[in-house]
């Protein structure tokens, strides 16, 4: 089983992320640590988003979490079920290619397919970004089921098998970190288990070497941002810092955050995570009432999916 406060770290760590991120999206390489030179950084709001405020990476991580729970396990249909009902209750902040395919009328199990085959691209970061809870699920049950979950849940929006590829990889290092492993060490042995047409590409953008700035496309696209925050990982030494690194990065700063924090909560556990991020954090849940979660809630799911495998 997954140690509680490891998984607590996952979902936490991602959320946290994902609210550090969102004021600096789409903004210059830089930008976090000229805002905060001391190295302190805060949530601060900025772009549309309240201080600590989580996006619809932490709003889809939920959602996906709960249904878990209340379906006894993971049931598609139900999870885009509800993926929909969110988009349509108009977020602040939603995917292009996740809108397209939430919205455009299509069955659950044919949407995405029908999306990619029409639009050509479908290996966006949505589906690593909101990895947290599912991750955490299934880290009980062994490496080949939780790359499996990866997949599946990866498929309901994205319909490149890139996509796929890179959500699986990112549970399973997940999955090693909560079982107290260390995910940079298990690197080979995951790749081993990637589809071999997408291996050399993933082993190219996770390799001891790679850098962000090696990247070929914007690290909205799932190579870039999984690497990115594998480097971030990789190439510091507290959680704070792996997120100050994540987010200094520019571009898709939520996201790449969220999954820096992903990995980095999970390795370094809660207690890593400051309480200055912590408390001002907050999940609105668009389409579910007035729901808004608060850090103690995401401890409450985390351990709930950690103790329900």
């Amino acid at each position: 089983m997954a140690t509680p406060e490891r998984a607590v770290g996952a979902v936490l760590g991602s959320a946290v992320g994902d609210a550090l991120g969102a004021p600096f999206e789409f903004g210059l390489p830089g930008v976090f640590r000229a805002r905060f030179p001391d190295g302190v950084g805060e949530l601060c709001g900025g772009g549309g988003w309240d201080p600590g405020e989580a996006t619809d990476d932490t709003q889809m991580a939920v959602l996906v979490g709960e249904s878990l729970l209340d379906r006894g396990g993971l049931d598609l249909p139900d999870v885009f079920d509800r993926f929909r009902r969110w988009a349509a209750a108009d977020p602040k902040d939603i995917g292009l290619l996740t809108e397209r395919v939430l919205l455009g009328g299509e069955p659950w199990d044919r949407a995405a397919t029908l999306d990619f085959q029409v639009e050509g691209r479908g290996a966006g970061n949505g589906s690593l970004m909101r990895a947290s809870t599912a991750a955490v699920h299934f880290a009980a049950r062994g490496r080949t089921a939780t790359m499996d979950a990866g997949r599946r849940l990866s498929a309901l929006t994205h319909g490149d098998p890139a996509a796929w590829e890179g959500t699986a990889l990112l549970h399973e290092l997940v999955r090693v970190a909560l079982l107290d492993g260390d995910p940079l060490a298990a690197l080979p042995d995951t790749l081993a288990e990637v589809d071999p047409r997408h291996r050399e590409r993933w082993a190219a953008v996770l390799a001891p070497g790679w850098r962000p700035e090696d990247a070929t496309e914007f690290n909205g696209a799932v190579w870039p941002c999984l690497g990115s925050a594998v480097w971030a990982l990789r190439t510091t030494g507290t959680f704070e810092e792996a997120l100050t690194a994540a987010v200094d990065l520019g571009g898709d700063t939520d996201t790449v955050a969220a999954v820096t924090g992903m990995l980095a909560g999970a390795v370094y556990g809660a207690g890593a995570i400051p309480d200055r991020w912590t408390a001002a954090l907050h999940v609105p849940l668009p389409g579910f009432g007035d729901r808004v979660l608060r850090a103690g809630d995401l401890r409450s799911l985390a351990l709930a999916l950690c103790f329900s495998t």
